[in-house]
């Protein structure tokens, strides 16, 4: 057989769009369950009390890779036939501290604020307000930033590339750096809340 097995569905349009809804519904419903609708546990990751935030999304990631580099060593899902975003490297670095500011101050993240809304949490439809707003001082302003939000850029890269390295072997460094930073924030989470616990 000559070229790559390609899975089709050969699902409509409407049927791909309640599929996705599902699929949406069910990832809301999970990260509720795990506790993503409340602020107090989405900021505690930064305080060093409670870093199930990063365990859920290390352990999401991780996964993720490792199946799609097995998908794409059996030709089921070439990593070329993935729709990935240009990356461009300052631009993007300073767009994740402003993500990143905002985690903090707010305690929310865009989809968090999206589970606690449905959740009927106040402070997360106060911060889902921040989401246009946001977006139309970007789009307002874009003509003074049109130059650096195009700066660096790099096309479409993914980490193997970017590194000059194998995919095995990025993946197995981000399985190994993953497994080493659950490690240690098991370690920083237990120092912190001793410390609370005693005071």
């Amino acid at each position: 057989m000559d070229g790559p097995i390609t899975v089709e569905f050969g699902l409509g349009h409407g049927t791909e769009m309640v599929v996705a809804v599902l699929i949406g519904i069910g990832f809301g419903f999970f990260l509720e369950r795990a506790g993503f609708g409340r602020s107090d546990n989405l900021a505690s990751i930064f305080y060093g009390r409670d870093f199930r935030v990063m365990r859920v999304m290390f352990t999401a990631i991780v996964t993720a890779m490792i199946g799609l580099y097995f998908f794409d060593i059996a030709g089921v899902l070439p990593l070329g036939s993935i729709g990935l975003l240009d990356t461009y490297l300052l631009p993007q670095l300073v767009g994740g501290l402003l993500l990143g500011a905002g985690f903090i101050i707010g305690g929310y993240c865009p989809g968090t604020s999206i589970v606690g809304v449905m959740s009927g949490k106040v402070d997360a439809m106060l911060f889902v307000l921040g989401i246009p707003l946001g977006s139309l001082v970007f789009t307002v302003s874009y003509d003074s930033i049109a130059n650096f939000h195009t700066n660096d850029a790099m096309g479409r890269i993914i980490l193997s590339e970017f590194f000059g390295l194998p995919s095995g072997v990025t993946v197995f460094a981000v399985v190994l750096f993953a497994i080493g930073a659950l490690f240690a924030v098991s370690k920083i989470e237990a120092w912190v809340n001793k410390g609370r616990n005693a005071s």
